[in-house]
């Protein structure tokens, strides 16, 4: 990033706001230099931070947390496999895990993390316990974007704030123990104490964050819905199952196509394109291999473009939350859900992929 392109803007009033610009687009953002740990466990130091749901997000929120020296509560349904997950991350029932209902009485910023369709089945028992003055933090702007459908409809005498990690909590936990960050944005719904930004800046860098930047609820939710079913998980299976059906067609072997395919993308390339961005990665690569990603990746667009396009106006029109909760909601979703992934695991493609991880050289 050229040095022009990030300008360190003062807020006259918080002293925490930076500003990106990209082309003329500015995004505010805040980097640990200018909201250090220190300060954000200053913010916080007379809250009580009340993990509800310990599944995807919860532990690693939960562990970087406590690591960081902020008082940390785990809500947890007792008995259950994340309850016992719990305990061996060190919580203590009684002194640091209690039922959802003591937990959210005791906290005075509820982490709200349970799965989407959790959320609304534990609102009505959990908003008795959002008296005035507490903060009320999701990591997923669902429940608040689509309330006509969720009926998520915080009072209006607390705040609502989101950091969301751009990534999944094994991710969080992982890159933290590593001494980096996963990048996380930060919105605020509602600013009921006047306090809301700075409790959701403290709250991001506790987590972990690299750096956090602002988005909104709405904006954080079509975005996620949208990677989601698009370049982090749908479209590249779709993407990876074409290539690999044309290949197999054409007579290569199972081995050649998964790793034509797959292993030299996760395994060489990606990590390319993490490490400077996609220019520098075709730089390293032979110069046939760049003449075709050159020629070819507009077409790619191209053909896509229509897909991408048809997918946003569904989440915007809510059609794809609804799926979501209808789905989820049923009583036997696990069991289908088992099914459908069973589908994947059991495909050539992804027995291949297994067969060839496992010839990966061991780690020294």
């Amino acid at each position: 990033m050229a040095t022009d392109d990030f300008v360190v803007l003062w807020d006259k009033r918080k002293n925490l706001m930076a500003k990106l610009n990209f082309g003329g687009v500015e995004e505010n953002v805040v980097t640990r230099e200018e909201f250090p740990l220190e300060k954000a466990l200053e913010v916080l130091k007379d809250e009580t931070i009340a993990i509800i749901g310990y599944g995807v997000q919860g532990p690693g929120q939960a562990l970087n947390l406590r690591d960081n020296g902020f008082n940390v509560i785990v809500g947890q349904r007792y008995p259950s496999k994340t309850w016992d997950k719990a305990i061996a991350d060190g919580f203590v029932p009684g002194e640091t895990l209690f039922s959802i209902e003591e937990a959210a009485e005791r906290g005075t910023i509820i982490q709200y993390l349970l799965s989407d369709a959790a959320q609304i089945a534990i609102w009505p028992t959990l908003k008795k316990y959002l008296t005035p003055g507490k903060a009320l933090y999701f990591s997923h702007g669902f429940g608040i974007t689509y309330k006509e459908r969720t009926g998520i409809i915080p009072s209006a005498d607390i705040d609502v704030i989101l950091a969301a990690p751009k990534g999944s909590g094994t991710s969080l936990r992982r890159l933290f123990l590593e001494g980096r960050g996963l990048n996380s944005s930060y919105a605020i719904h509602q600013d009921a104490t006047g306090r809301a930004k700075e409790r959701v800046v403290a709250m991001g860098i506790g987590i972990g964050s690299g750096y956090l930047f602002e988005t909104t609820f709405q904006n954080e939710v079509y975005s996620d819905l949208t990677g989601e079913r698009g370049t982090l998980m749908g479209a590249i299976q779709g993407i990876f199952a074409a290539q690999y059906d044309e290949l197999r067609k054409r007579g290569h072997s199972p081995s050649e196509a998964f790793n034509e395919t797959v292993e030299e993308l996760t395994q060489s390339l990606m990590p390319l394109v993490a490490e400077n961005g996609m220019d520098w990665m075709y730089a390293n690569c032979s110069t046939t291999a760049q003449r075709g990603a050159l020629d070819w990746w507009q077409k790619f667009r191209d053909a896509t473009a229509p897909v991408f396009k048809e997918l946003y106006d569904s989440v915007a029109a809510g059609e794809e939350a609804q799926r979501s909760i209808d789905s989820n909601s049923q009583s036997d979703y696990r069991e289908k859900l088992e099914v459908e992934l069973a589908t994947l695991r059991d495909s050539e493609m992804w027995q291949a992929g297994k067969v060839v991880r496992g010839l990966r050289p061991e780690k020294n």
